[in-house]
């Protein structure tokens, strides 16, 4: 199974690492212009500071808060934990980005980053019992 590395600039790499930090996470590997946050065995989001992502970029870097060039969605267990991360993300200063939605089998709640990135927690709901 290969493994994904998904890469977001970031304004201040200290700030983003600590962002990550306060919503549970780990990491692995850092440099002083990125560091790896460890999502699953298989998944780490790289947070590279902005010169440092635009070096690898082939176009303009967007700004996240003007523009959505990708939607994060991380899969939990339970709606708790759905709204567990949520709060832990909004406490540690990220936006809550419109209302719980309970749809279409799952159980979903949104929230931009310090930098603006849009993320998706959500799980999926067992279907329903007559």
């Amino acid at each position: 199974m290969p493994a994904l590395f998904v890469n977001l600039p970031v304004k201040d790499l200290d700030r983003a690492k600590t962002f990550f930090a306060d919503l549970g996470f780990e990491f692995f590997g850092m440099a002083d212009d990125m560091a790896s946050v460890v999502i699953s065995e298989q998944t780490q989001v790289m947070l590279l500071a902005e010169p440092t992502f635009a070096g690898y970029a082939r176009t303009a870097v967007a700004d996240p808060a003007k523009s959505t060039q990708v939607i994060l969605v991380l899969g939990m267990d339970d709606p708790a934990q759905v709204d567990e991360l949520t709060g832990k993300a909004v406490a540690a200063g990220a936006t809550e980005i419109g209302e719980p939605t309970r749809a279409q089998g799952r159980y979903q709640r949104g929230f931009a980053d310090l930098d603006g990135h849009q993320w998706s927690v959500l799980c999926l709901l067992p279907p329903e019992q007559p």
